[in-house]
């Protein structure tokens, strides 16, 4: 018998699944994270190891399902289960918002999957009826995000730093309705 992290799935759209990150992810996420696109458009994680990998899962994703309830989660293909990207809710410190983040392999770019991911997400905020606003964070010169946010419904709120010494980001913003349809935390999403 071995000791296989639990695999739980958040959500399935048509062609994804959003699963939580377990340790056994960390190659994965070693990669993604290392990949020119993420560090350009996001940012350097310092994640060089497997071993630092599993760090960023654990310090991030991992403790955030305990915490808060959502974090990042693996995005995969639905018909191969091969890992493609993450997308999900982050609660940072010191910010009142949660905001929507999500980073795919380049191979993957300009196909909808992060909106096809990012949509189901946001749908899914029913399931904690405390969110009323969702941010999300995105270079300036990052048009294809910004196309998603937009699409997504995000409206332009302004520019800002999540640390003083990194570059200004653009910020934008997503009311959620009071009268938007609210799921029970975990349940699956399908796309329509």
């Amino acid at each position: 018998m071995t000791d296989r992290p639990t695999r739980i799935i958040v959500m399935e759209t048509d062609r994804l699944v959003l699963r939580r990150f377990t340790p056994e992810d960390a190659g994965f996420v070693l990669r993604l994270l290392n990949e020119p696109s993420f560090i350009q458009n996001i940012g350097d994680k310092g994640v060089r190891t497997l071993e630092q990998a599993v760090r960023y899962l654990a310090d991030g994703p991992i403790e955030s399902y305990a915490r808060n309830g959502h974090g990042l989660n693996l995005v995969s293909l639905k018909d191969s289960l091969q890992p493609i990207g993450m997308c999900g809710l982050l609660k940072r410190n010191g910010l009142l918002d949660v905001d929507l983040g999500y980073a795919f392999l380049p191979e993957f770019f300009s196909r909808g999957y992060a909106y096809e991911a990012a949509a189901a997400i946001v749908r899914s905020c029913g399931g904690f009826p405390h969110l009323r606003r969702i941010v999300a964070f995105v270079s300036p010169g990052n048009a294809a995000s910004i196309r998603v946010l937009h699409k997504l419904g995000f409206a332009f709120a302004g520019t800002t730093r999540l640390d003083p010494a990194a570059p200004d980001l653009s910020l934008y913003s997503l009311l959620l309705p009071d009268d938007s349809p609210r799921t029970e935390r975990g349940q699956r999403d399908r796309l329509p």
